[in-house]
């Protein structure tokens, strides 16, 4: 029998998430704001947009957990630092909604034509994470792309002109779950 089955041994509520992500320049941020809040009243949804300062890519989800893993920051910091890759750009230029809770369902922005230095970046980073223990954080499906917000109410893929920008570095994200707080750990710059 585990301690997590006795009575006062309940597993503790996660409290920390670490992600590597790619964050865009605060311009294109204020372009995704600004898409989002007119996507938002396009298709009338209810959910209020991110703020511009938590528009991002998620690369990685490194797990959540009850306090910060220093093991896992440290193994990703490791991986982070080998990946050789050189700056590249993104472009999404799809809004949908993915299936998810009922009531809360992401509203993003994806692409059409996949991303392919995108793709190649993730797989390199996938690569150096297997190489340092974390691969069981490296599998499962790559869909690229920027939560909106969220809402209720399920939208149809439909085509916007297209946001593009920059890739010149990831970062290793502490996530205060429930609180909206991104706290970098750490950056790359790619090239």
């Amino acid at each position: 029998m585990s301690q997590s089955s006795l009575p006062g041994f309940a597993p503790a509520e996660p409290t920390d998430r670490l992600f590597l992500a790619i964050f865009p320049d605060r311009e294109t941020a204020a372009r995704l704001a600004a898409l989002a809040a007119s996507q938002c009243a396009h298709h009338g949804l209810r959910g209020r947009p991110l703020a511009a300062e938590r528009f991002h890519v998620t690369l990685f989800h490194l797990g959540d957990s009850a306090g910060l893993r220093q093991d896992v920051v440290e193994a990703a910091s490791k991986a982070a630092s080998r990946v050789q890759a050189a700056p590249f750009e993104l472009a999404f230029d799809r809004v949908a909604s993915f299936a998810g809770r009922r009531d809360k369902l992401p509203f993003v922005l994806r692409a059409e034509d996949g991303n392919a230095p995108l793709r190649r970046f993730h797989a390199e980073l996938a690569a150096r994470l297997r190489e340092s223990g974390l691969g069981h954080f490296a599998g499962g499906n790559f869909e690229p792309h920027v939560t909106l917000a969220y809402d209720a109410r399920m939208v149809a893929p439909e085509t916007v002109a297209p946001v593009r920008w920059r890739a010149d570095e990831f970062v290793l994200i502490h996530s205060l779950l429930g609180k909206t707080r991104h706290v970098p750990l750490a950056r790359w710059a790619l090239g």
